[in-house]
């Protein structure tokens, strides 16, 4: 008698379900190249070195250590990165043929919640992992972009000093987010005492200002060149930075020696002593 094509998929929803992945590839929703899951023949893990994870395999079966941002992936050992993370092809002759390098899916920097600037969402994630968690959630992204803060001088102005006629110049580094307004000032006293802050270069002839961005990101460097130099041009310089969240400042000091007042000294001719 022959037999009715309904009769096998009925056995098979009479099995029970750990029978149903015995021998059948891709069952439990597992990729086709997986098996049945036999833990006792998992490698054993004892930690991930820092900065890995750890996490199952493809087949969801095996405990091994993933890739953390910039670790290798792919070769011939199969190295695989860990969530948010794509194996990114590296160039030629940069690695051993076949491998990669993990980098995060989603570029850009990040501000978390605790007030610091990561490099990409993923290297906040991995923070929160390995950090003491306070709370779930303790650690989270606050907003795209690197976290703000009010400017910080790098590099303040050196004192200088320099003879009436040559150049001086000062300069600063500030770094702050979002970039700093850099501007210089001349401290001066009022008749009466009290202290007055100068914009320059103002109605100066001899002084020019110059700000531009860098050397590094979130950083900007200003100079003030005085060309020639004049007796009235010594005293304290301020390099101010401002932005929305605060200012800072930082001072020099010009020394000017005023060459009017040292006299060559004068030979006697020979003529003069016929």
């Amino acid at each position: 008698m022959p037999r009715s094509p309904v009769l096998f998929p009925l056995l098979l929803l009479l099995l029970p379900p750990q029978a149903l992945g015995l021998g059948l590839r891709g069952a439990g929703g597992r990729r086709p190249q997986c098996g049945p899951c036999r833990p006792e023949f998992c490698p054993a893990l004892e930690r991930c070195p820092a900065p890995g994870i750890a996490a199952r395999d493809e087949c969801g079966c095996c405990v091994r250590c993933l890739g953390a941002e910039g670790a290798s992936c792919g070769g011939r050992a199969g190295a695989r990165c860990g969530p948010g993370l794509v194996c990114a092809s590296r160039a030629t002759g940069a690695a051993p043929e076949g491998t990669g390098l993990c980098v995060c899916a989603q570029r850009g920097t990040v501000c978390g919640s605790d007030g610091r600037s990561y490099s990409s969402v993923c290297a906040l994630r991995l923070r929160a992992r390995h950090a003491p968690r306070a709370h779930p959630g303790h650690l989270h992204k606050a907003r795209d972009g690197p976290c703000e803060f009010a400017p910080v001088v790098i590099t303040p102005p050196q004192s200088v000093h320099n003879v009436t006629g040559a150049p001086v110049y000062l300069s600063c580094e500030v770094r702050a987010v979002p970039t700093p307004v850099v501007t210089w000032r001349k401290v001066t006293q009022s008749p009466e005492g009290t202290q007055v802050l100068e914009d320059l270069p103002g109605d100066h002839i001899n002084i020019a200002v110059q700000v531009r961005g860098g050397p590094s990101e979130h950083e900007a460097t200003a100079w003030i060149l005085i060309n020639p130099l004049k007796k009235e041009d010594e005293g304290v310089y301020q390099c101010h930075s401002a932005n929305a969240v605060g200012e800072a400042q930082s001072h020099g000091t010009v020394t000017v020696v005023d060459l009017s007042q040292y006299k060559a000294p004068r030979f006697p001719a020979p003529d003069d002593h016929m």
